[in-house]
């Protein structure tokens, strides 16, 4: 079973994610709503796989993404992004994100980008 963490500010999409990855068979073993949680989630949990919102208060999720690739350089993270976020996207993958998903997401595109990321070494 793939375990993930959920790092996004709006609930509302940590319940989505949440629940397409439930139905699906993913264990979500943490949720965070900022990026400085989302690390602090990652040292406590180690996840397979990070969904990580971008734009986010306190820490953004390429901040984020930036500091637990310094912990895990094989950290496995995929940025969730709405649509007109293509540079930080660019960004993202640049600092070492695995992949991306632009909201609204369609629920198979989740699972089979997580599959797609956990399979990777």
């Amino acid at each position: 079973m793939i375990n993930v963490l959920i790092v996004d500010d709006a609930a509302f999409m940590r319940l989505a994610i949440k629940n397409v990855l439930v139905k699906n068979g993913f264990m979500v073993v943490a949720e965070a709503k900022n990026g400085q949680e989302g690390v602090e989630k990652y040292l406590e949990f180690k996840p397979d796989v990070i969904t990580m919102d971008i734009t986010m208060p306190d820490m953004t999720g390429i901040e984020a993404l930036k500091k637990i690739r310094e912990i895990n350089p094989k950290a496995k993270v995929i940025m969730v992004s709405a649509m007109g976020q293509e540079s930080m996207v660019k960004e993202a993958i640049i600092s070492g994100a695995k992949s991306f998903i632009v909201k609204p997401f369609k629920e198979e595109h989740i699972t089979q980008t997580i599959l797609k990321v956990a399979a990777t070494s």
